[in-house]
């Protein structure tokens, strides 16, 4: 039984008392060793609709190859709301999560962790709920400001709400709008740094993130099926 499905009905005010209770238990504590696998997860839906697409995919360090990949599909009435959206998006991710066999050291989501009003972005959430090692990487803040950043690739500087840093500007790609990582759970701000760097190519985002996202739009689609299938 899927013990989020309950999300999919649960009333926003009761959504927002979940999160603060959930942040009790966030840990920054760093990552053990060096990952040997990454995987990316993303969803995709049609405007209007509340079917949902989930796809988690496996990549290999340090090559970048996929190796495995997750594909669910499941309806949820839980209307998009922002600061909400691991709610609508949480069930469906859950059922790829536990289909996936063979399971990678980090899951970096398309989404925030720490940077997040709340603290509780769709990777921080959902790394407390599958008690793993999460990040979020995210193409625009949801919260917090930051310094002036260097144009080149690689270059970084702390994203912060208030006096409290919530996650890292990353410069992605020279000269381009940057992303935001941020810690989810089991990993520290070191961490997000370090595995987002491994994961970059010549894009923007992480080819986690960009192949996560093809896979739900295939799936979307009905290019793809769902299912788990290891290469």
């Amino acid at each position: 039984m899927n013990p989020l499905e309950y999300y999919k009905t649960i009333k926003p005010v009761e959504a927002k008392k979940v999160q603060q209770q959930l942040r009790q238990k966030i840990s920054l504590e760093p990552f053990d060793g060096d990952p040997e696998y990454v995987a990316g997860a993303d969803i995709s839906f049609n405007r209007g609709s509340d079917m949902m697409h989930a796809a988690i995919i496996v990549l290999r360090l340090p090559d970048l190859q996929p190796v495995a990949h997750s594909l669910v599909s499941e309806e949820t009435p839980f209307p998009y709301i922002p600061g909400l959206l691991a709610f609508r998006e949480l069930p469906v991710l859950w059922k790829a999560w536990q289909q996936l066999q063979l399971k990678p050291d980090v899951l970096i989501m398309d989404g925030h962790g720490l940077a997040h009003p709340r603290r509780m972005g769709i990777a921080t959430h959902f790394g407390i709920e599958i008690d793993w090692p999460t990040m979020g990487c995210a193409k625009n803040i949801l919260t917090g400001s930051h310094d002036e950043l260097a144009a080149k690739k690689g270059a970084s500087v702390a994203l912060m709400d208030g006096d409290e840093q919530v996650g890292l500007t990353l410069r992605s790609r020279t000269n381009v709008n940057p992303v935001y990582i941020s810690p989810g759970h089991k990993v520290s701000f070191d961490d997000t740094y370090k595995i987002a760097m491994k994961t970059l190519t010549k894009y923007k985002l992480p080819r986690t993130t960009r192949l996560a996202h093809k896979w739900a739009n295939r799936l979307r689609r009905g290019e793809a099926e769902e299912g788990y299938v290891e290469q």
